[in-house]
């Protein structure tokens, strides 16, 4: 990302979110970033990911795994109810 998209971002945050948000949301990515670190994302070749998407496709037709629409619609639940958590609070 640009220094003029994150000044953006940053601007835009800062303008929208109340001072405890803030410090939240400051800690968060620390410690994000922290962890990114000790453990930064694994670079694959080309090779690797067909084999991976290989994989998968044999998964698929073989019934194995959960489908698409499954994973969302849990995606959405668990949303909700953290919508619904922080609302209560």
């Amino acid at each position: 990302m640009s220094r003029a998209s994150l000044e953006s971002l940053r601007d835009y945050l800062t303008g929208t979110l109340s001072p405890s948000s803030m410090i939240w949301l400051s800690t968060q990515l620390a410690e994000y970033a922290k962890q990114q670190e000790k453990s930064p994302l694994k670079r694959y070749t080309m090779d690797e990911i067909n084999a991976m998407l290989d994989e998968a496709e044999r998964e698929i037709a073989a019934g194995e795994g959960i489908p698409d629409e499954e994973v969302w619609d849990e995606l959405e639940r668990e949303e909700q109810q953290e919508l619904e958590m922080a609302e209560a609070v």
